[in-house]
């Protein structure tokens, strides 16, 4: 059985994918072929990493208190929603 996913959880993943298609897709796939990158859609602030761990752990640092979604460039596809703890 598949896991719930919350409104709220959705409603941040698409957000997230829109901020990357609409302002990061062009700059990051020319120049971050195969990193990571960590989209926090409130700010709209994103993080890179050469690992998914480096680059969730850089939006963590930044914003303790909020969910990011993590997408490998240049495939914008969910990788993983990270929770943050204090």
């Amino acid at each position: 059985m598949l896991p719930m996913v919350s409104p709220e959880l959705d409603e941040l993943v698409r957000r997230a994918e829109d901020l990357y298609a609409q302002k990061l897709r062009s700059k990051l796939e020319a120049s971050h072929q195969d990193d990571f990158v960590a989209v926090e859609p409130i700010s709209g602030d994103f993080f890179l990493g050469k690992t998914l761990s480096q680059a969730l752990s850089a939006a963590r640092d930044a914003h303790p208190d909020r969910l990011s979604h993590a997408i490998r460039v240049p495939e914008a596809r969910q990788l993983a929603v990270t929770a943050t703890c204090g």
